[in-house]
């Protein structure tokens, strides 16, 4: 796929292209969690609000608010398409067909709709709340989060000439081949596209995943983005979020009933699906409490994301727990997916996928020959090991602009459920600065969790 990215960018009128094209153009597990949210929770109110962890970055005063209002008034006025939904009704994911009811989809035709939002500019950062029904707000998150990194890359490219802007993309260009050239020919290697949240903008992200697909192949698993799946014929990947704990959790009428919240929703969701997509997220409150507490049926789900905690430490955790529980590991898949790029995706390949010899540590491993080498590696999997590529694939602009300033670099901004029939919501997760909610909450939640295996490190993305 040929795109003059940078006469696109110079041109007036891409600055009225729509950032959300379809509805589809959001992260596959939003729709599987839509389907869990309208067939359990059909009546409850959920609110989402849009934060940004790097504080230092005045979103406020980059983006233009009323172009983003602009942005998500048209993402508003959007429906799905018959044949959006004819391929979700016929397609085949994760092995079988008919993942959405055919009552669901119905509803998506004829009586889906997001909520409206409220919008401002205070103190240099981006004010913005969506409150509703869940099934009218819970969308929002990725189409929000991708409108303000995408404005916030236009603000940027209004700053270069168009040969500056060729440039610049010639050398992002330049380093994704790189990285892929590092990865092609890696034996066993799994990598899938977890970056529409903060991607550099949609024509970037569809390049960079159609770039992953023809140089890769096999290794490139697919997309989260279900519009390009749909598009380009590629797996979309994704189970389900925070978002769901979080919010049974917020529902709980006593500290016992917290506790359990994070079990009864894979309960709920192992029912919902049919046994189906069982890639739990055990983060939310603590891995370690969440693995130490769990019923024993948890081990019989097929893998885990890690997300929040250091994924070398993670992965040994989630094997070794495993095994006390009698299941195999070689049978489970663990994904990797948080702030991830070339170097950690090669390396953790390497500690999980496979018998490290004579020493060897995972940075010995930085392209396919590594791999092929017997005096350094063997294949004997501990564990089905893949990757989640979000941010340093789809948005990886750090030290291209020919201006030479960070202007391009991307920002760690997201948008999350903070309210649940009007109680409060809070994440906690394996980094202690990554806790979300009001501080009283916070604590409380803490009280109740423990703090066992979690890190104070930096948000990085």
């Amino acid at each position: 796929m040929i795109v003059n990215l940078a006469r696109r960018a110079h041109d007036h009128n891409w600055e009225l292209d729509p950032i959300t094209r379809s509805l589809l153009d959001t992260d596959f597990y939003k729709l599987l969690m839509l389907q869990f949210i309208w067939k359990h929770f059909s009546k409850t109110r959920a609110s989402f609000t849009l934060m940004n962890r790097t504080s230092a970055i005045p979103l406020g005063n980059i983006v233009r608010i009323e172009e983003l209002r602009e942005q998500l008034e048209s993402t508003r006025k959007l429906r799905f398409h018959k044949s959006e939904l004819i391929w979700l009704a016929g397609n085949t994911f994760y092995g079988r067909r008919g993942m959405f009811e055919p009552a669901f989809l119905q509803w998506l035709e004829k009586d889906f709709c997001l909520s409206d939002f409220e919008l401002a500019a205070e103190d240099g950062q981006i004010v913005l709340r969506f409150d509703g029904l869940w099934t009218e707000t819970t969308l929002w998150e990725i189409y929000a989060l991708s409108a303000v990194d995408e404005l916030k890359s236009r603000a940027s490219l209004k700053n270069l000439s168009e040969f500056e802007i060729d440039i610049l993309y010639a050398r992002a260009k330049t380093r994704l081949w790189e990285k892929m050239d590092r990865m092609r020919g890696v034996p066993g290697l799994n990598v899938s596209d977890f970056g529409t949240r903060r991607r550099h903008s949609f024509l970037w992200h569809e390049y960079v995943v159609k770039a992953m697909s023809d140089v890769l192949g096999e290794s490139f698993a697919g997309s989260s983005n279900t519009y390009l799946a749909y598009k380009h014929d590629l797996e979309a990947i994704g189970t389900n979020a925070h978002e769901l704990p979080m919010a049974m959790a917020a529902l709980a009428n006593s500290d016992e009933e917290l506790k359990q919240a994070q079990y009864r929703m894979l309960e709920l969701w192992q029912q919902t699906y049919q046994g189906e997509l069982l890639i739990m997220l055990p983060d939310t409150f603590g891995t370690t409490q969440f693995l130490r507490n769990a019923p024993d049926w948890v081990a019989e789900w097929t893998g885990q994301r890690i997300d929040s905690k250091d994924p070398y430490i993670a992965g040994d955790e989630y094997i070794d727990w495993l095994m006390e529980r009698g299941s195999d590991p070689r049978q489970k898949r663990l994904i990797a997916s948080d702030a991830l790029d070339v170097d950690i995706i090669l390396g953790l390949h390497a500690y999980f996928g496979g018998k490290i010899r004579n020493n060897s540590q995972p940075a010995d491993f930085q392209r396919a020959s590594d791999f092929l080498d017997p005096q350094k590696w063997t294949h004997e999997p501990r564990i089905r090991i893949s990757a989640g590529w979000g941010t340093y694939l789809t948005n990886d602009f750090r030290n291209c602009n020919p201006k030479g300033d960070t202007s391009f670099d991307p920002v760690s901004v997201v948008c999350k459920l903070s309210a649940v029939d009007g109680r409060p919501a809070v994440k906690l997760s394996d980094n202690y600065a990554k806790a979300m909610g009001p501080k009283e909450e916070i604590e409380r939640y803490r009280r109740v969790f423990g703090l066992e295996g979690v890190a104070n490190t930096p948000v990085l993305v």
